[in-house]
C-alpha cells in the first residue's frame, strides 16, 4: 500500500508484505523509528482516510481491507462502517475526547453514533462498565477531561474505544509519554479486557518492552519499509536488518 498523510505530504511506501490478518484475541504490534509511517498506517486501518474525514490519510496505491471493508472506498457518509467495528485510541486522548463533554458523555458518544435513540439509562450502565473495566472510579464519570491526569485521560479514551465491543482495537502509541508505572498499569488493564472480550488488536509502539507484553506478532517498520515480520522472538532472535538488530539489543538489555 502507498499512502500519504493529510495535507498533501509526500507518498510513502509503507506496508509491502505486511499481512493484516489478525485472529480474534491476537495482537499484532508495529514498531518503528520516528517518521516511518506507523501512525499514518494506524489511522488508515481505523478508517481515517481522506475520502471519509478532513485531512485524513490518502491511499494512493495498493490495497487495504479491514474486516472485509475496502478502506480505499470509504466516503464521507461511510465513516461509521468501520467506526462501529474498530476502536481507535490515539497518542493524544484530546483527539477523541471533547473537552466540553463529561467523561461519561465522551465514552457514550459511540453508542449514540450507532443509534441516536439509544436509551440513556442503558447507556449509563454500559459507560459505567467501560469505566470500571479500565479501573477508573465511578466518580470519574461526571468529571471533564481537563480535570484528569494524562494517564486517566488515556484510560478514558480506551474505554470509549471499547464501549461498542469492537472486533478490532487500533492503539497508536496510546501510552507514550506516560510514567512507566502508570503505563504498566494501563497495559495490564488493556490486556485483561482483551482476554475477557477476545477482540483483535493492532498496536503501534516505540517501546519494545510494551510490544513484548501485549503482542504475539511483530512488524518492524523502518523508513517506510517492513524490515522484520513474524513472531516477536523469531524477529528479534534472528535480525536481518541493522534497525532490527538495534531493537534486539535494546530488548536484551531491558530483559
Amino acid at each position: 500500500m502507498r499512502y500519504r498523510g493529510g495535507g498533501g505530504s509526500k507518498p510513502v511506501q509503507a506496508v509491502t508484505g505486511l499481512s493484516l490478518d489478525i485472529a480474534p484475541g491476537e495482537t499484532l504490534a508495529v514498531i518503528g523509528d520516528a517518521g516511518s509511517g506507523k501512525s499514518t498506517l494506524a489511522r488508515a486501518i481505523a478508517g481515517y482516510t481522506s475520502r471519509s474525514v478532513p485531512r485524513g490519510v490518502e491511499i494512493v496505491g495498493g490495497a487495504l481491507e479491514v474486516l472485509g471493508v475496502d478502506v480505499r472506498r470509504l466516503g464521507r457518509h461511510d465513516d461509521d462502517v468501520l467506526a462501529l467495528r474498530v476502536g481507535y485510541v490515539p497518542q493524544d486522548a484530546g483527539l477523541v475526547l471533547d473537552p466540553h463533554l463529561t467523561v461519561g458523555e465522551n465514552v457514550a458518544v459511540p453508542l449514540f453514533q450507532r443509534e441516536r435513540s439509544f436509551s440513556k439509562t442503558l447507556a449509563g450502565g454500559i459507560v459505567a462498565e467501560a469505566i470500571d473495566a479500565m479501573h477508573l472510579t465511578l466518580a470519574t464519570i461526571p468529571k471533564y477531561p481537563h480535570e484528569l491526569s494524562r494517564g486517566q485521560r488515556q484510560r478514558v479514551a480506551i474505554a470509549r474505544a471499547l464501549v461498542l465491543d469492537p472486533d478490532l482495537l487500533v492503539a497508536d502509541e496510546a501510552t507514550a509519554g506516560i510514567d512507566a508505572t502508570v503505563r504498566g498499569t494501563i497495559l495490564g488493564h488493556l490486556a485483561e479486557v482483551q482476554r475477557r472480550r477476545g477482540f483483535a488488536a493492532f498496536i503501534v509502539s516505540s517501546e519494545i518492552g510494551e510490544v513484548r507484553r501485549l503482542s504475539q506478532r511483530l512488524a518492524v517498520l523502518h523508513r517506510g519499509t517492513i524490515v522484520g515480520m513474524g513472531g516477536i522472538d523469531e524477529v528479534l532472535n534472528d535480525p536481518t536488518h541493522a534497525y532490527v538488530q538495534r531493537l534486539a539489543e535494546i530488548s536484551r538489555v531491558r530483559a
